[in-house]
């Protein structure tokens, strides 16, 4: 479902896919190629939540913020994941049920591991791997960075699933 709140329309690409079941509203942009699985809640209300090209808000996860929210480009967010952010930028993983708290950044072409609690305030640099509940930063190793990036090619696998939606009326 897609809603305007107010004077805050959400702008979505030609080539993106909203499931019937997610609830998309306000101030939200979604680039081309993006995707919002079942049950995902994107809610710009009080400001705006910009999310690039060929990024996948994957279901049941929760992107709000009290401050403008910008997601990058090819970016994967797993199932569950909870998001009140400033940023996360490109090429990132964000795993399975990770919480990202107010005011904090995430570098690009980072991993943010399943579960992974990232505190309030937390600038997480380029390159990092990220684990644990308060959560702890260390560096990628390039075979994780290779597994992102090709996770999120644009002819990666969500890219091809979004087309077979769209491409069935879904």
């Amino acid at each position: 479902m897609i809603r305007s709140f107010g004077r805050k329309v959400p702008k979505i690409a030609e080539s993106a896919w909203v499931s019937e079941a997610a609830y998309v509203v306000g101030a939200v942009e979604l680039g081309e190629g993006s995707s919002v699985w079942p049950c995902a809640v994107v809610r710009a209300d009080f400001t705006s939540i910009q999310i690039g090209s060929n990024t996948h808000i994957e279901d049941n996860c929760v992107l709000h913020s009290g401050t403008p929210m910008t997601i990058g480009d090819r970016v994967t967010v797993g199932h569950g994941v909870i998001i009140h952010c400033i940023s996360i930028g490109n090429n990132c993983l964000i795993g399975n049920n990770a919480t990202i708290l107010e005011r904090a950044e995430i570098g690009e072409l980072s991993i943010i591991g399943a579960g992974a609690l990232v505190l309030a305030g937390t600038r997480v640099p380029p390159r990092s791997f990220v684990v644990g509940s308060p959560a702890t930063i260390t560096e990628a190793t390039p075979e994780q960075i290779r597994r992102m990036e090709e996770q999120g090619a644009d002819d990666g696998p969500y890219a091809q699933l979004v087309s077979r939606y769209k491409e069935r009326g879904l």
